[in-house]
């Protein structure tokens, strides 16, 4: 190694100085900093994938509207309603809107391996309550005035190779009979806790199939109130007018409502959670182990180092930065591949799959900087050890070592 004896000794290196050795001494091995580096990158990309799930469990409870309120059974969520309660809970105080769903749970025969949400609707109110699910004015007065009408989600269309116009058979053991459907539109999202997965219906026609024991039932309400901040109270007052009735309910503002559903995964969730801090404790030992190598290898190097009039600190300046600048490119490239593999290819599989649960599954800007900023700071963390095992060296004994 060439070194410039005359001006180290006149003055102390600098930090750019010192950064580039760095960065030199990382194409001293070039397969094995290569290796590392793909090391690096393929563990944020796991990272981030798994950030991406949490996330995307998360936004449906973020972003749900604060001035809807969800009536369901008290005892549990797959337990019906009365039909009737809907009169009642439109006549609630600060209730300004109304609408009710219920799950069918139907396929289409042709696609029998497809599962995707199907929901019997009120159609008169049901868009009006989710409004932020856009379909077209004409789309909307065809579907309200056809009994036998559905509205689909683009990414189902998209799909299925469904279009307007398109007649399908939905079949359920929830029915007598298959339902014979004609979609009059497609619906668009502007939210991202809205599934664009999902078959919505009439009620009547679903209700005039079933068998009379579940008649004139629905699955849930739904209120949309005229002061967001009074959700809480509208909830208590409704479930106050059925306190003394055989079937009572429970009502929460959407946001409580989405929270309880993810509160039934959270085992699941913290165990994600845990597994990519795994994650990251993996990549920190695959970058110290790397750089405990290098500063083996290097021991007499940083002997004449010193000896010519390097200090500790530089040693470890020297070590930290190059294993963080190997943790940083690790990182840019893992976020780099992590960006189209999640946004463009698992993210589009998940919200075609499972899109009743993760609506909305794409690796947000803020999740990426986190792995680049992550893997960095853990490469320079990881090198802290050989770091200092090389500062504390003896000049003398360092010299006499053989790289």
């Amino acid at each position: 190694m060439a070194i410039d004896e005359p001006r180290v000794s006149r003055s102390h290196p600098s930090a750019m100085t010192l950064a580039g050795l760095a960065i030199r001494n990382l194409a001293r091995n070039r397969f094995r900093a290569a290796l590392t580096v793909l090391a690096v990158a393929i563990a944020i990309v796991a990272f981030l994938l798994l950030r991406t799930v949490l996330s995307a469990w998360a936004s449906s409870s973020e972003f749900a509207a604060r001035d809807r309120v969800v009536t369901r059974h008290k005892v549990t969520f797959v337990m019906s309603l009365p039909k009737r309660y809907v009169d009642e809970v439109r006549r609630a105080p600060h209730v300004r809107s109304v609408t009710w769903a219920d799950w069918f749970g139907g396929k289409d025969p042709r696609h029998d391996s497809e599962f995707f949400n199907t929901l019997a609707v009120d159609s008169a109110t049901y868009f009006s309550v989710f409004d932020e699910m856009r379909v077209s004015s004409d789309a909307l007065e065809a579907f309200q005035h056809d009994r036998q009408g559905a509205i689909v989600g683009d990414v189902l269309a998209r799909k299925l190779g469904w279009s307007v116009g398109d007649k399908m058979t939905l079949r359920s053991g929830a029915a007598t009979s298959d339902l014979e459907l004609r979609i009059d539109g497609i619906y668009a999202a502007t939210a991202k806790s809205v599934d664009r997965s999902t078959l919505v219906f009439h009620w009547e026609y679903m209700n005039d199939s079933v068998p009379a024991v579940r008649r004139d039932t629905v699955g849930w309400i739904v209120s949309r109130v005229d002061d967001p901040s009074k959700a809480a109270e509208v909830g208590l007052q409704i479930d106050k007018l059925f306190d003394d009735r055989d079937t009572q309910t429970l009502s929460q503002d959407e946001h409580a409502f989405n929270a309880s559903l993810l509160g039934m995964f959270s085992a699941v969730l913290k165990a994600l959670d845990v597994i990519s801090g795994v994650i990251l404790l993996i990549l920190t030992l695959v970058l110290g182990n790397t750089i405990a190598m290098g500063a083996r290898e290097r021991t007499s190097e940083y002997g004449v180092l010193r000896a010519i009039g390097f200090m500790p600190g530089h040693i470890v300046f020297w070590v930290v930065t190059e294993s963080l600048i190997m943790g940083a490119i690790g990182g840019a490239i893992g976020a780099a591949v992590g960006w189209p593999f999640i946004n463009l290819f698992i993210g589009r599989i998940v919200e075609e799959t499972m899109g009743a649960f993760l609506p909305y599954f794409r690796l947000e800007p803020s999740t990426a900087a986190l792995g680049v900023v992550a893997a960095a700071s853990l490469g320079g963390a990881a090198a802290a050890i050989p770091a200092w095992r090389a500062s504390q060296l003896r000049v003398v004994d360092a010299v006499r070592r053989v790289a």
